[in-house]
């Protein structure tokens, strides 16, 4: 497998390396990469996919990701897609825990960082003008992005906007009357493992952790750190937005033997913005933060425990559910919301444009806001009209912020 599909995991890793800008700024680097280049799915598959995954709980982009490996090699290769995409920022970031008292990171993402923002806007702008052109292609589902991108943007900070706003487009474009083309249809097999060993690793996970705590066992905390995850990567939607909060109020205010200060986990917040990767990957950096009193192979430990805690719950239900998704497409009413729901999610890129456009410095007439601009218009230019790598517009961005006084 590895040897067959050894292109497609240099890709991803490739990917890995590159995507900077979070979920909102992955999906330029997914087009030009895996849609683009590579052609192993098309715009509209990958626009399902990223409707879908935002339907679940979970690492939105990291799911993506991995339905596109499901595709081409089924799920040994979805989780080998899982692995490659996630193992460089975790592994930076873990690393990151052991550095954090000796690297002024705020420093270093005024610095290297500081033009990469404006690049994931670039990404995103081209990622908009790609699938407007698929998905958009009548009244009713222009009117269906304009308000969905109204709504996302005014309550972007709010969780359930994007499952709810998805649904909502889906079911008004039930009221057509398309008719479902007659192409032959192949069923997935529903592995019913996948929920069973979800639902068992949950209840798992709080009996043990709860037990540890009352019994006051040695390791005690390294079961309450795969507990703690292990929930927020079941229940989480929007994006480490929402997760940093959660784990805020789990580690440092609740919690009062003190896992880490509010300082340290903002601190590791704020670097995983300038990490490629997903952003779930501060969840290495917190699990070693919270055990790195008790020695440095506990402190890896609690690396490993974020990183499994977080992930596993994503990686489990999109392998369920997306097989159950797909064979109901064989019916009219989820056929029919295919519409709207891309349509939706166009309306969900462009408001994260604007989301994340608020916070680039543009019209302060200095240097700074100047190459801002700069670096928008030519990132979307050459995703656009040239067949120049995303790996290398991300080094020209880099570049620029080492060269660049702040």
């Amino acid at each position: 497998m590895l040897g067959r599909h050894g292109p497609f995991l240099r890709a991803v890793f490739w990917y890995s390396i590159t995507a900077f800008g979070g979920p909102q700024g992955h999906m330029g680097m997914m087009i030009k990469t895996f849609v683009k280049k590579r052609r192993d799915v098309t715009e509209e598959e990958l626009l399902e996919y990223s409707a879908f995954c935002q339907l679940l709980p979970g690492a939105s982009s990291s799911q993506t990701v991995t339905l596109i490996g499901y595709k081409r090699g089924g799920i040994p290769l979805a989780i080998i897609t899982l692995l490659v995409w996630l193992l460089p920022a975790c592994v930076f970031m873990g690393v990151f825990s052991f550095l954090v008292q000796y690297v002024d990171a705020r420093a270093m993402h005024r610095n290297i960082f500081q033009f990469l923002h404006a690049m994931a806007v670039g990404f995103l702008a081209y990622a908009a003008t790609r699938v407007f052109k698929v998905a958009i292609k009548n009244t009713i589902t222009r009117v269906i992005m304009v308000v969905a991108a109204v709504l996302t943007y005014a309550f972007f900070k709010t969780p359930w906007i994007f499952p709810i706003v998805i649904i909502l487009s889906g079911v008004v474009t039930n009221f057509s009357s398309r008719r479902i083309p007659q192409i032959p249809h192949e069923r997935k097999k529903i592995r019913w493992s996948n929920i069973w060993l979800f639902l068992l690793v949950f209840i798992a996970a709080g009996f043990v952790s709860e037990t540890a705590r009352k019994q006051q066992w040695e390791h005690r905390r390294a079961y309450n750190l795969f507990e703690n995850f292990y929930r927020f990567g079941s229940i989480v939607f929007g994006g480490s937005q929402v997760l940093v909060p959660m784990m805020y109020e789990q580690f440092v205010v609740r919690d009062k033997s003190h896992y880490m200060t509010g300082e340290e986990l903002l601190t590791g917040a704020g670097m995983v913005q300038g990490v490629p990767g997903p952003t779930f990957s501060v969840c290495s950096y917190a699990g070693g933060m919270a055990l790195r009193n008790r020695g440095p192979a506990m402190q890896i430990l609690g690396c490993i425990i974020g990183v499994v805690g977080i992930f596993l719950p994503s990686l489990l239900l999109v392998l369920f559910f997306y097989p159950v998704w797909h064979n109901l497409k064989k019916y009219a009413a989820v056929y029919r919301s295919l519409e709207g729901i891309q349509a939706c999610v166009v309306g969900i890129m462009i408001a994260s444009f604007f989301y994340l456009l608020k916070d680039v410095s543009l019209m302060d007439n200095r240097t700074v806001s100047y190459i801002n601009l700069l670096v928008i218009g030519g990132t979307f230019a050459l995703l656009s009209f040239t067949k120049i790598k995303s790996p290398y517009i991300v080094a020209l961005c880099l570049l620029l912020g080492l060269v660049v006084p702040v």
